[in-house]
Parts: structure tokens; C-alpha cells; sequence
């Protein structure tokens, strides 16, 4: 291509740019609207609610009930989420994760030889089955300062079926929490009638 060529094209490009700018900056100063000070009508918006006004949340079925209720195979399934990171044979070897064998009533950091974050090591007490459930919703503000990079599972029941297999895993199985007491310590009690 000759510079003769190359000097059109530019020039055709600069052209089209130019005319581009040039129309919208006419129509701009042809038609411009300003906006109204004030609405030509008012539209009247709901008042926000708030938190105190807002209806208490349907506490769905307890723990107990749930468990009760979970099944080992969706739990077996669902734990291949967790599968990456964990094993759950017993003698199993740790992965990124600790062995998760006899892991339900077992005390937090129990795994000997597994290198647990400081976090976990300083927290006392037992995986019980609401801490379980708790961790599998979220491990993060569970127990915070852990090294778990695990989002959740944030279905109950799929928690619940986890749960359920995890408790499965071990010689003696923690007994199941009993979904008749789980249930009258959430009713409240009633006030004697008053003649």
C-alpha cells in the first residue's frame, strides 16, 4: 500500500469520527431537556420495615428431627463433597483434612498427626451434633481463625444426611438425640388457666 492509500483511509476514519461527535454534540444543543424541579406526580412508596417490625422467622424442624429422619445413603453421597479432603475409613490416612472416622462425639482436634490450625487446637469441647451442624453450615464463623476453605451446606437435611453417615463411621455410633425431648424443649409452656 502507497502512503497515498494509507492517507485516505485515515482520513475517511477521521471523517466518520468527527461527524459522529459532531451530530450528537448538535442534537444534544437542539434538543436538550432539562429535568423538572419537582415531579409532575408523586409516587407514595411503602415505608421500609423494620427489623423490629419484621415477623419472626418459621423456625423450621429441630435437629433431632431431622436426624431422625436422615438418611445414610444421601449422606454417603453428599459426602463427596467433603471426599477431596477427608476420608472417613477407620485408620484411615489425613488428607488436606483430618480422618473424619469416629469424628461425631469425638473431642475438636482429635486426629493425632494431623497438623490442625491454632484456632481448632484452642477450642475446647466435642463435636456434638448441633457444633456438627453448625461447622457444616459454616466452618468459618463456626470456629473463626480455621483453616477449612469450605463454603457450607446450606440445605439442613443435606447437613442432616451428612451428619447422619458421619455417625455411622465409627465401632460404637453416638446415640441419636431424641426428637421428643428436642421438641417439648421448644414448645413453651403454657400458663395455668386463670379462673
Amino acid at each position: 500500500m502507497d502512503t497515498m492509500t494509507i492517507n485516505k483511509i485515515l482520513a475517511g476514519i477521521l471523517i466518520s469520527l468527527l461527524l459522529v461527535k459532531g451530530s450528537a454534540m448538535l442534537a444534544e444543543g437542539r434538543f436538550h431537556v432539562e429535568a423538572p424541579e419537582t415531579p409532575a406526580y408523586a409516587v407514595a412508596l411503602p415505608e421500609a420495615e423494620t427489623a423490629d417490625a419484621a415477623a419472626p422467622e418459621e423456625q423450621g424442624p429441630s435437629l433431632a428431627m431431622l436426624l431422625a429422619d436422615a438418611s445414610v445413603d444421601k449422606g454417603q453421597r453428599a459426602f463427596a463433597k467433603c471426599a477431596a479432603c477427608h476420608s472417613y475409613d477407620k485408620g484411615g490416612a489425613n488428607k488436606i483434612g483430618p480422618n473424619l472416622y469416629a469424628v461425631v462425639g469425638a473431642s475438636i482436634a482429635h486426629v493425632d498427626g494431623f497438623s490442625y490450625s491454632d484456632a481448632l487446637q484452642n477450642h475446647e469441647g466435642d463435636w456434638t451434633y448441633e457444633r456438627l451442624d453448625a461447622w457444616l453450615l459454616d466452618p468459618k464463623s463456626t470456629i473463626p481463625g480455621n483453616k477449612m476453605a469450605f463454603a457450607g451446606v446450606r440445605k439442613e437435611t443435606e447437613r442432616a444426611d451428612l451428619i447422619a453417615f458421619l455417625r455411622m463411621q465409627a465401632d460404637n455410633p453416638e446415640p441419636l438425640p431424641s426428637p421428643e425431648a428436642a421438641s417439648a424443649q421448644d414448645v413453651p409452656a403454657e400458663e395455668p388457666a386463670q379462673e
